[in-house]
């Protein structure tokens, strides 16, 4: 079996487990049990989970509920605001993390991507297949697709002049970058098409800590718009570039996770592994900018 095809049986492995525990989280299913499920020895499934999102299927298992989101969300108020008044992008550490985003102007948007090559690849990831969407100014698009054959309608249709080429291989380091096997990956460009006020709103998305979440209206006060928490919502749900743009990390403020453009398990699936994660490392809120 070449490496592609040991890749891509890893991922099936590893998606099938997440949708296992995700389906089961509520009786917390042992490890055995999780491995019988998908074929393979506890110790086998334990290496292969380890190796693809970075922590152990019970660590996962432990961060998936809504419990711990409601927990998360009253120790965030505290973190956010502290970090919020000593500004993010002041030491040079945390400025180093920050992804770095530039905007299409606005005769970019009329031109309908006229002049503009996009290199589009797609690929696996443990919480789904992706389509990446690649310019020379930055990553354009990133959407969770499944199994959904028109992945591609969506690129084509944000960009309908520009010249699309399909180079899966081109994309594929980057893919296998979403989601860190514990080393730290410094994340690609972002190249941002929306209003002024979506892409304010994005922007400060990128305030959120990887394991942290916050509310809409906590959201809307760092976009420097405390009351349109609603618009915020609405925001979120243009964002083109999941992860990287992290729209997961919203919720309601009664705890509720809320709607996500790629499906409310996979936002649960999302919070719990970035949780996990940094616990694991031990530092909570210093992922600033990475997944």
């Amino acid at each position: 079996m070449n490496r592609v095809a040991q890749r891509n049986l890893a991922y099936e492995t590893v998606a099938q487990a997440i949708r296992f525990i995700r389906r089961h989280a509520t009786r917390q299913p042992e490890l055995d049990e999780i491995a019988a499920h998908v074929g393979l020895s506890s110790y086998h499934l334990q290496r292969i989970f380890r190796a693809w999102a970075g922590i152990s299927p019970k660590r996962f298992l432990q961060f998936l509920t809504r419990e711990h989101a409601l927990t998360l969300l009253r120790q965030n108020n505290d973190i956010l605001a502290t970090a919020h008044e000593t500004g993010l992008s002041g030491p040079g550490r945390l400025h180093d993390l920050m992804v770095n985003c530039d905007a299409v102007t606005p005769g970019e948007v009329r031109a309908l991507g006229d002049s503009l090559t996009i290199s589009y690849g797609f690929g696996p990831t443990p919480l789904g297949r992706v389509i990446a969407g690649m310019t020379a100014r930055g990553l354009c698009h990133l959407e969770f697709i499944d199994d959904d054959p028109g992945g591609l309608a969506t690129l084509r249709g944000e960009w309908p002049l520009a010249t699309l080429l399909h180079d899966d291989e081109a994309l594929a380091a980057i893919i296998d970058k979403l989601f860190p096997d514990g080393n730290c990956h410094r994340p690609p460009p972002l190249l941002l098409r929306g209003t002024n006020f979506q892409i304010k709103t994005w922007e400060a998305l990128l305030k959120i800590p990887s394991g942290q979440i916050v509310s809409y209206r906590t959201l809307a006060g760092l976009a420097g718009t405390p009351r349109a928490h609603r618009a915020v919502g609405s925001a979120l749900a243009q964002n083109r570039i999941a992860l990287l743009i992290p729209c997961h990390r919203v919720i309601r403020e009664n705890g509720d996770s809320g709607q996500y453009r790629w499906g409310s398990e996979r936002k649960s699936a999302l919070i719990a592994y970035e949780s996990a994660l940094v616990r694991q490392r031990g530092r909570p809120g210093e992922n600033l900018g990475r997944d």
